[in-house]
């Protein structure tokens, strides 16, 4: 299982898409537990993984490293704005198995949702580490309005510093007035998801396979390696855990109770489990999408609409690595690439796979 750890509520950036710190009505600003009690709800798990999370968890990195020495997890993961990257001592960075750091792709529209000047201090950060840190470093990107799906993410690529590139369509949770029309976005990034997905053929014919995480999780599960529904494993095999100590389903929405499974005394085998609703579950995409978000498939915030022009991102998605998948195996087949490789992600490392 993997314990998705909200260190703190508090951000020290307020992105356009996102908010900055967490209201200290949703959750404490710290945590309000002891280690002992977070220790007691991991131990009923014999192979967890823990992903820290906030806010921005590097503001605590003292706590962090407190709990990396008194809880023992088959893979620690970081998500992280990369700002207090620098900060990490090698002895911790280095047990990591995943660190995520948020970058919006190109300079400009990074600087434009985070606040300018992030992108350079960002990119200073990750190459302070990379000579240190070999795991896996995602470059983690939210694509809203100014997004240009096929240029921000080879733009990322192009870098040499990142394994992996993921992003997260700013949907359905969006700020009002930050989209102007999201239905001709829709249009626009599929038609350069087509274009980046054929990119990604090309450089496998020279013997390459680019880390483009949405591309590689829907092969995997093309290739029969189902997906938890949701894909990102939402109380299935993934909990957050609040600063208060609730038990929450998915990171995102620590406000709803539909959400709270639980707090820190609870039996981990009887948390109550949530499952992906309608249209989802009847839908010829599901056994792939899983219902791509727990909170998207639940919560219609932008109605019925809003719920189609998301839903087509992911059918285009799923329909554009079907039509190349014949072309991928045709390429392990002769050696040029390897089937092994093609299997990501290895365990559930907080990328949700369906943007």
């Amino acid at each position: 299982m993997l314990y998705i750890i909200f260190l703190t509520g508090v951000c020290n950036l307020k992105c356009k898409y996102c908010g900055g710190t967490i209201p200290s009505y949703v959750m404490p600003h710290e945590i309000q537990y002891s280690i002992r009690d977070l220790k007691d709800f991991i131990s009923q798990d014999e192979r967890p993984s823990i992903a820290f999370y906030g806010g921005e968890p590097l503001l605590r990195i003292d706590l962090m490293e407190r709990i990396m020495d008194e809880i023992e997890a088959e893979h620690y993961i970081l998500q992280t704005n990369g700002l207090l990257l620098h900060k990490l001592k090698e002895n911790y960075l280095s047990r990591f198995s995943t660190i995520l750091v948020s970058i919006d792709g190109r300079r400009d529209v990074t600087d434009f949702y985070k606040g300018k000047g992030v992108y350079d201090r960002v990119i200073e950060n990750v190459k302070k580490i990379r000579p240190i840190y070999r795991n896996e470093l995602i470059a983690r990107m939210v694509a809203t309005e100014r997004t240009e799906i096929y240029e921000d993410v080879r733009h990322l690529i192009s870098l040499n510093i990142f394994t992996h590139v993921h992003w997260q369509i700013d949907a359905v949770w969006s700020p009002e007035g930050l989209w102007k029309n999201f239905a001709s976005w829709t249009e626009r990034y599929n038609e350069n998801l087509t274009k980046l997905v054929n990119y990604w053929v090309k450089e496998m014919e020279n013997g390459k396979i680019l880390g483009i995480v949405p591309f590689l999780g829907v092969l995997k599960a093309l290739l029969g390696y189902k997906n938890t529904s949701p894909p990102c494993g939402s109380g299935v095999n993934s909990f957050a855990i609040t600063t208060d100590g609730r038990i929450l389903a998915c990171p995102i929405c620590p406000d709803l109770e539909w959400n709270v499974l639980g707090d820190l005394s609870s039996d981990l085998d009887r948390l109550p489990k949530l499952e992906i609703l309608e249209p989802c579950k009847s839908c010829e995409y599901f056994d792939v999408c899983g219902g791509r978000c727990l909170f998207f498939n639940r919560e219609r915030l932008w109605g019925d609409e809003g719920f189609r022009l998301v839903c087509s991102t992911a059918k285009h998605l799923i329909n554009e690595i079907k039509r190349v998948k014949p072309k991928i195996m045709e390429l392990v087949k002769y050696g040029r690439i390897s089937f092994e490789d093609l299997i990501y992600p290895k365990f559930n490392n907080t990328t949700e796979i369906i943007p």
